[in-house]
C-alpha cells in the first residue's frame, strides 16, 4: 500500500500560483513583502494575518520542493 502524501509539489504549486498570488494584479503577496521589508510601520494584525494567508501556500511549496527533491536523491543512490 502506498503512503499518503502529505507535501505534494503539484498541490503546492496549484495553492502557490491561486491563493498565493491573489489578487493577480499586482500580486497582493508582494505589497505584504514590500511592506514587512520597509518596517512593517502601521501594520495591523489583519495585515499579519494576511501575509501569513498569502504566504503559507509559498512556504508549504518549498517544503514539498525539498522533499520531493530529497527522496528522488535517495531514490537515485539506492
Amino acid at each position: 500500500m502506498e503512503k499518503t502524501k502529505i507535501f505534494d509539489v503539484k498541490i503546492g504549486l496549484m495553492m502557490a500560483l491561486t491563493i498565493g498570488l491573489a489578487p493577480f494584479t499586482p500580486p497582493h503577496i508582494v505589497g505584504k513583502v514590500q511592506w514587512l521589508m520597509g518596517g512593517a510601520v502601521g501594520m495591523k494584525p489583519m495585515d499579519w494575518f494576511d501575509l501569513f494567508l498569502h504566504g503559507l501556500p509559498w512556504v508549504y511549496l518549498i517544503i514539498s520542493a525539498v522533499i520531493y527533491f530529497r527522496t528522488r536523491k535517495t531514490e537515485a543512490k539506492g
